[in-house]
């Protein structure tokens, strides 16, 4: 009898450990990562590692503040850190001014670099025609000092040599070095010189005309070589990565084709301190921006070998992506204590604001924005306070009082980009009428409007990002629980005017007269929508 009991405890242990491992493959896919590792507007990202710590900066153009800086220690997952400057410049086109812009310009692609015990990050703007170099040593708590000068140079990369001298990679197709003087305050006269006369080469067809030149440049040395990642576009095919490599940094250089798979290209290379490598890319999405990714790297030859196959796999064997709220986009109650920031980070102003004419003192719990001067052009309201869409689905919910809005005010909640949509309240006269603007075809288009007879409304826009759907509905609600349909879908779609992938956005702006206000009372975000196509 004992031996029977034996037996069957041992038959019955065996059979649970098999269950177990039977699910342990499961368990373990769904605690893995998957690309993109953000599905949010992230692009042109810079990426380097200091000690178990991972740094990355990147791209928002004609948002202030700008250049943010976001930081991780699984490589996956990011938050939001800071940003090298609160506003580019003093001139119209930054602050929306006489019926200046700068959409899709501002500032653009981005080098972060760490030398010697201090953090760097450069930018270039069309706007100003500028080169910037920030530098910072405390890259978590203190402030970025920056410098500025002429001329721009398109899609650079800092570099610092073994030697301690400094340069910058630049170009587009036919790739050019500088050196930087000792101070980083400008370039060393007589040292600009052409390092690659047409680095779009190793994806030329013979008879084939060009696409995008090579362009993106990211300079790594690793192992005494030097490596160099450039992204082109050669017509009739797909975003390509092309990478270049050196003894010596003047050259000569060979390159070769890198990758070619789903349009995902532009970045570099980072290593893990357990010794992986990986490529830091990014794709165009569709309406809701350029979106990173991770591919795996192994070294054969001497040369970094990308992907899987040549394909970029959807699984990562890296820690498990989590919510992007509140490190990315962040959901806003607009409380705020006496020690508190102003704003979470993931809030950025369209252009630069004029900061007499917001508030979060004005009323408490609310955010109040009040209108300076007479514009009827949407585009050109300023203090639209804006957040990231993302995917594959997204919402965002706010409340607003408009009891103190004045004759000709537009206040509301808005998807921002070329084909924006808006949802809010007109004022004229004494009525009040809830408006649904379509802009998504060649007219900008008041689709809905319904007459309102309270001074609080809710209202809602949710985006459907998935399969390239790319569609918006907007909604309100009278009591903030029963939401009802307005207007037509918002066909939303990535535009190069606007260069930068849909942004939710509380505005206020006045088409008569100045010095009405519109009070929200919060600003709520969610992965979750009313209608899933």
């Amino acid at each position: 009898m004992k031996t029977q009991l034996n037996r069957l405890d041992r038959l019955t242990l065996a059979i649970g450990i098999l269950h177990i491992f039977s699910f342990l493959p499961i368990k373990a896919q769904q605690q893995k990562a998957h690309n993109p590792i953000i599905y949010a507007d992230v692009p042109d990202l810079s990426i380097i590692r200091v000690g178990n710590n991972y740094y990355m900066s990147s791209t928002t153009m004609h948002m202030s503040p700008g250049l943010p800086i976001m930081k991780s220690t699984d490589l996956v997952n990011w938050k939001l850190i800071g940003y090298a400057y609160d506003t580019l410049g003093n001139m119209d086109e930054l602050n929306l001014r006489n019926g200046k812009n700068t959409y899709g310009r501002g500032s653009w692609a981005s080098s972060l670099r760490y030398h010697n015990g201090k953090y760097y990050v450069t930018t270039f703007s069309q706007t100003t025609g500028k080169t910037y170099i920030y530098s910072t040593k405390d890259i978590e708590k203190s402030a970025w000092k920056g410098v500025a000068f002429k001329p721009m140079m398109h899609d650079h990369s800092l570099f610092f040599d073994d030697d301690g001298k400094a340069y910058l990679v630049y170009g587009s197709g036919k790739i050019r070095l500088v050196e930087l003087n000792s101070e980083l305050t400008g370039i060393a006269s007589g040292s600009e010189q052409v390092i690659i006369e047409n680095a779009s080469l190793p994806t030329s067809t013979s008879g084939s005309r060009e696409g995008l030149p090579a362009e993106g440049s990211q300079l790594f040395k690793i192992k005494g070589r030097y490596y160099l990642f450039n992204i082109t576009w050669p017509a009739g095919g797909q975003r390509s990565v092309v990478i270049h490599r050196a003894d010596k940094i003047t050259g000569p250089w060979e390159g070769k084709t890198a990758l070619q798979d789903k349009g995902v290209a532009q970045g570099g290379l980072i290593d893990m301190p357990d010794g992986r490598w990986f490529a830091y890319l990014f794709r165009d999405n569709g309406a809701v921006g350029r979106i990173p990714y991770l591919v795996p790297v192994k070294w054969e030859n001497g040369w970094p070998v990308l992907g899987d196959d040549g394909k970029v796999p959807m699984a990562l064997n890296l820690t498990a992506n989590q919510s992007l709220s509140p490190g990315i986009v962040a959901s806003d109650e607009f409380n705020r204590g006496l020690q508190d920031a102003s704003f979470p980070l993931a809030w950025q102003w369209n252009h630069q604001p004029d900061n007499e004419l917001w508030s979060l003192k004005g009323r408490k719990g609310f955010l109040r924005l009040t209108t300076g001067i007479v514009n009827r052009d949407f585009l050109q309201a300023r203090n639209t306070l804006t957040q990231r869409t993302f995917g594959p689905t997204s919402s965002a919910c706010t409340s607003v009082d408009v009891s103190s809005m004045k004759d000709g005010d537009f206040a509301g909640l808005c998807l921002l980009q070329k084909d924006f949509g808006l949802l809010g309240v007109k004022i004229n006269g004494t009525k009040r009428t809830l408006v649904m603007v379509n802009a998504s075809g060649d007219n900008t288009e008041e689709v809905a409007h319904i007459a309102l007879n309270k001074s609080t409304i809710y209202l809602k826009a949710d985006c459907n990002f998935t399969d390239r759907k790319d569609i918006a509905r907007f909604y309100y609600s009278l009591d903030g629980k029963s939401w009802n349909s307005i207007g037509t879908p918002l066909q939303m779609k990535y535009t190069l005017p606007h260069f930068m992938g849909y942004r939710f956005g509380l505005f206020n702006y006045a088409t008569k007269e100045p010095g009405g206000y519109a009070d929200f009372d919060y600003f709520r975000i969610s992965d979750e929508i009313m209608v899933k196509e």
